[in-house]
């Protein structure tokens, strides 16, 4: 069955195939372990944690929690009220399912929602930028607290809510903040879903929020619906001959820093029937490129997805009257991803969509091949107005 929140989203799709016969992308199957150890679980698509469940407890390991990362941070998950294992080096002892949590990024909220775990959500920093109208109500009964603006946290106000864990990013090793909130006994949990490349690997981060509240099922069955609906996508257009050329972004300060080659960007353009100039480099971050340098390759691609927050193509050309020489641009066929935009200004591309590859992937093969999504209705992007 698929869950709640699921149908409330079906909508969106003329065509969601659930149980389609889709090829996969390499999987790891569940393993049967050491003596002593039950088994240990690799998922199917993500690389950057794995689970071994053990008798009475489960150690949860994030491989590479930052980039350029030398060695992985494990979390030790005990059931409330059992006897807690010797802690191995410095891992975190946490009881689950977990009590309550705080997270620090927009796309950590809909691991909860999908799970139906909001309530288990208390604090979040700039809380404006929450998009969901679930979790929006929440904030307005002030059940969420707000915990300042920007990376750094009240850790005043952190301490008072006493959360069971903080779900938390980082760009390098773990820094002075969140060592401050390990020795006040509240575990900080580093989620490194973004550096994820391949869109189903990211979203499978959901199996590792899934482990903190001992919802592991649940997280399986919502994972594996939205896998069936991004591969029947896939699989749609993967046959067809025309394969449109398509260019994202805006130029910053001179640079136009283009998606690289193996990153998240680069392979959903491709998945979805798409011609991306530059498919072939072998980055997984932005390529940062000039002007000439995008026009030389791609003026000529009919399609521009992703052109920041602008909100019409007048808008656009005032910034830079060069982008009006793009054939997508005259064409009339440049996309922004800010359709749905929250009650305080959050982007809900930026919140749900690293969940919900499968409807990015719907959007895309609508805006590409119209033809095989005919009642599909956009639902992250929209065309930019021409005034």
């Amino acid at each position: 069955m698929i869950p709640n929140w699921k149908f409330k989203l079906l909508p969106i799709f003329s065509l969601i195939i659930l149980f389609a016969d889709c090829h996969q992308r390499d999987k790891v199957d569940q393993q049967v372990g050491d003596a002593g150890e039950i088994k240990r679980s690799d998922f199917k698509y993500t690389t950057g944690f794995s689970v071994a469940y053990h008798p009475g407890y489960k150690v949860v390991t994030v491989h590479r929690p930052w980039q350029n990362a030398t060695k992985g941070i494990d979390y030790i998950l005990v059931p409330k009220g059992a006897p807690r294992p010797d802690a191995r080096h410095d891992a975190q002892i946490i009881e689950v399912p977990v009590e309550n949590m705080v997270v620090t990024s927009t796309t950590h909220i809909p691991l909860l929602y999908m799970l139906d775990e909001s309530e288990k959500l208390i604090g979040f920093p700039n809380t404006d930028l929450i998009s969901s109208e679930e979790v929006r109500r929440l904030v307005d009964r002030n059940h969420i607290k707000e915990l300042g603006m920007g990376s750094n946290l009240n850790l005043e106000a952190l301490v008072e809510l006493q959360p069971s864990m903080v779900m938390a990013f980082t760009m390098g090793p773990v820094d002075a903040q969140y060592k401050k909130i390990q020795e006040m006994n509240i575990p900080v949990v580093i989620n490194a879903d973004y550096l994820e490349t391949d869109p189903l690997g990211r979203a499978e981060w959901i199996k590792f929020a899934a482990l903190f509240l001992d919802k592991e099922k649940e997280a399986d069955s919502i994972f594996d619906a939205l896998e069936k609906n991004y591969l029947h996508l896939q699989n749609l257009v993967e046959k067809v001959e025309d394969k449109p050329a398509v260019i994202t972004g805006v130029v910053y300060s001179d640079t136009w820093y283009m998606p690289g080659g193996k990153s998240w960007a680069s392979i959903f353009f491709q998945d979805a029937g798409g011609h991306y100039p530059w498919s072939t480099n072998k980055q997984t971050g932005s390529i940062p490129l000039s002007f000439e340098q995008v026009y030389d390759v791609a003026s000529g691609a009919p399609f521009w997805i992703g052109a920041a927050s602008y909100q019409s193509l007048r808008e656009l050309a005032a910034a830079d009257s060069r982008y009006t020489a793009f054939e997508a641009y005259q064409q009339n066929n440049v996309y922004t991803y800010n359709k749905r935009m929250g009650a305080k200004g959050g982007n809900e591309f930026l919140e749900l969509g690293y969940m919900r590859p499968d409807i990015i992937l719907a959007d895309l093969v609508k805006i590409m091949h119209p033809e095989m999504l005919p009642d599909h209705t956009l639902f992250f992007y929209r065309k930019l107005d021409a005034n």
